[in-house]
Parts: C-alpha cells; sequence; structure tokens
C-alpha cells in the first residue's frame, strides 16, 4: 500500500461477521433458518446515529469497498474511489456500511455455504432470491449496528436496484437514495445476455447440475466465458477501441501466418475470465444474475413506476453515464420521470463518459464532482 495510496484511504479494514438466527423468510416463499453476512465499516457513527451510509454491491461485487486489508494489497477495495477521506463518501462526515449479501460468495452465507438440513453445501438448492431478500436482510443488519435510518443508501447497477427498493420497502429509514447507472427493470436484450452466461456455465461439464463441490470439480470454462460476455457488455466501443483498437499481441496479419493471429482485446478477456472463474462461485452468478433478471420494481403497483414512488419519502440522485449501453440514460430518464410524476425531489446528472457502464467504478472528474456536491447535501441533513 503506497503513501500516496493511504493518504485519501480508510487504510486497513477488517471484514466483520453478523450472525442471525432468526429465520429469514424469502420472497419465493422458502427460509434461511439462520445466515451470516459479512461486512465492512468505515469512519465513525456519530452519537446520533444520523450519518449512516449504506453501500449495495453490483452483480459481482461484495463488502471490500474500501481501503486494504493488508499493507500488502496492491488494489483497495472495488469502490475506493468514491470511499475515503475527502471523497465524494466522505469517511470524515460519514458512517459506511459495505456489506457481501446473502447468496453471495464472499464470507456471507450463499451457495457455496453448508446447508445446515443436509451437512453438505446448499449448491443449486440455495433458494431464489429477489433484491427485497437482500434489503430486509440489510435492515436487520442495520438494526444489529443501532441504525434506525440511513442519511443515504447509494448503490449502483445492482446496487441501484437495491437502493430503489429500500426507498419503498422502508420509506421511513432512508433519507436519500442515490441511483447510479441503474434501472427499474432489465431489457429484454440484458435479460438475453443473462441467460448466454448462464448457459455457458451449465453446459461445463465441471458444473455437475450446480453439485462440483461435492465433486470436486469447478466449472471454470463456464464461468470464464460468463464473465467474458458480461464484460463487453459493460465497456462502450469506443473504450474498448481506444483502449485495445485491433492492436496485435501475437503474430502478424500477413498471408501465410496459419491462425496463430492474437489480439490484444481476445488476450484482456481471457485473463478477466481466468481470473473470475479462480474467485466467484457459479452457482452465486446464476443466483445473481436471476435475482438481476427478476427484478422490477413497479409489478406490484400494477406496473405503474409513479403509483410505486409515491411510497418513498426520501431525496434522488440518479446518475447515468452517455455510453452505458447496458444501462442507458433512457432507463434512468424513466426513473427520473416516475419520480417527478409521483412529486419526489429529484436531482439528475448524465455524465459524459467514454467508460460505458464500469463508468461508475471509475474516477470520472464530472461524474465525482456531481457525487461529491450530492453528498455535501446529504451531511447537512446529518
Amino acid at each position: 500500500m503506497s503513501t500516496a495510496a493511504g493518504s485519501r484511504s480508510v487504510g486497513l479494514v477488517k471484514p466483520q461477521v453478523a450472525h442471525f438466527d432468526e429465520p429469514l423468510l424469502l420472497a419465493c416463499g422458502r427460509s434461511l433458518p439462520d445466515y451470516e453476512l459479512v461486512y465492512e465499516t468505515y469512519g465513525e457513527l456519530n452519537p446520533e446515529r444520523s450519518n449512516a451510509v449504506l453501500v449495495c454491491h453490483a452483480l459481482s461485487g461484495h463488502h471490500h469497498a474500501a481501503g486494504y486489508h493488508t499493507a500488502q494489497d496492491k488494489k483497495p477495495g472495488w469502490w475506493d474511489e468514491c470511499i475515503g477521506p475527502g471523497k465524494p463518501i466522505d469517511t470524515d462526515r460519514f458512517f459506511v456500511v459495505s456489506l457481501n449479501n446473502i447468496g453471495g460468495c464472499h464470507g456471507s452465507t450463499g451457495p457455496s455455504s453448508i446447508n445446515p438440513a443436509t451437512g453438505r453445501p446448499w449448491g443449486p438448492d440455495f433458494p431464489s432470491l429477489r433484491a427485497r431478500d437482500w434489503v430486509n436482510s440489510q435492515a436487520r443488519l442495520a438494526d444489529r449496528l443501532g441504525i434506525g435510518c440511513w442519511a443515504a443508501v447509494i448503490g449502483g447497477s445492482l446496487g441501484g436496484m437495491q437502493a430503489m427498493r429500500w426507498s419503498l420497502e422502508y420509506p421511513e429509514r432512508v433519507k436519500h437514495c442515490i441511483v447510479i447507472a441503474a434501472a427499474m427493470k432489465l431489457s429484454a436484450q440484458n435479460l438475453a445476455f443473462n441467460e448466454v452466461a448462464r448457459q455457458a456455465i451449465v453446459s461445463d461439464p465441471g458444473f455437475a447440475g450446480g453439485h462440483y463441490l461435492e465433486r470436486g470439480t469447478v466449472p471454470a470454462q463456464g464461468l470464464a466465458l460468463a464473465r467474458m460476455v458480461g464484460h463487453i457488455t459493460y465497456l462502450s466501443d469506443g473504450a474498448m477501441a481506444s483502449k485495445f483498437g485491433r492492436d496485435l499481441r501475437r503474430g502478424t496479419l500477413e498471408q501465410g501466418d496459419d491462425g496463430n493471429v492474437e489480439f490484444q482485446v481476445q488476450s484482456y478477456l481471457r485473463y478477466q475470465g481466468s481470473q473470475f472463474s479462480g474467485n466467484f462461485d457459479a452457482n452465486t452468478y446464476i443466483l445473481m444474475t436471476r435475482a438481476l433478471d427478476y427484478f422490477d420494481l413497479a409489478r406490484e403497483y400494477d406496473n405503474d413506476p409513479v403509483a410505486a414512488f409515491t411510497h418513498a419519502r426520501c431525496n434522488f440522485l440518479v446518475v447515468s453515464f452517455s455510453t452505458d449501453w447496458r444501462f442507458s440514460p433512457q432507463r434512468s430518464r424513466e426513473i427520473v420521470d416516475a419520480l417527478i410524476a409521483a412529486d419526489r425531489p429529484v436531482t439528475y446528472a448524465e455524465i459524459e463518459a467514454d467508460e460505458g457502464h464500469d463508468a461508475f467504478l471509475l474516477p470520472i472528474p464530472r461524474y465525482l464532482d456531481v457525487f461529491r456536491a450530492y453528498m455535501l447535501r446529504v451531511g447537512a441533513d446529518v
């Protein structure tokens, strides 16, 4: 951990574990008899317990959002650009909670955990989840931490969907809802990409019907392909062109090269897939993408998003990125239009950025300026 990185970092952090013995009734009708949530906190909770901020992670995210676990770590948490002293989510001002959702594979109870009824890994038998299940478990964690109301609930992508669900399920417990690069439901194209990724996994012989942990196999190739498909959709055409173009890693395009040409983008995608397959659980990936598919904020309100948002009581910030084609600015404007029609206070920013959907994770100056300015408003309400 370099001195430069550490100067505006939350520094060394240690994950914590909250165990819950009370069964959690899930939207699918099943219950988790007990479960654990792994989480991290940054900053200090004030005496009034009014400065707490919840960070909800996206599809492949987890609890480690900022700082470092050891002094030897080369990379900080996944949202370190936005969380820390003087950063948009200023830990000199806010107490930040970031957790790994149930169903995850980074310590919280999920498919790779032991099913108490069988003594074996849950695997594909882990209950189906919805975003509201995550929100309900997060509310229990808030109770455990003595947080009655969040100063803000924040999330990008799937995390933004959780933030919106918070505003409807627990309106009295959220002052500000920050929704970044998200949508009220997936488009048919998004559903299609998720299905291709899942099929890549289940078609891998190592998947073994989801019982790979018991059989000592790993669907590494299928999971790598799923990640490659997903990663392509997170980048814009322009970002890929500027980063890779048609640059070659080896070989030439001259006649007679015998097909040994390798483009830089091919090497990059294979590396991303290999890294992901080594640290993510296949059943979790399937579970998370299905929860993403099932999300539909207005379904239970006669498919009327305006009626849905009339239940919210908080202020909103909605942010989109110009080249994000996975969750396009049009999807964010639909959220904003519904909020305005529901007479909810909302601030909207569309950020010009070449980085596509992944822009919400990156230090884009205009984005950070907008985020920081809004968080100053959140801080003023603490």
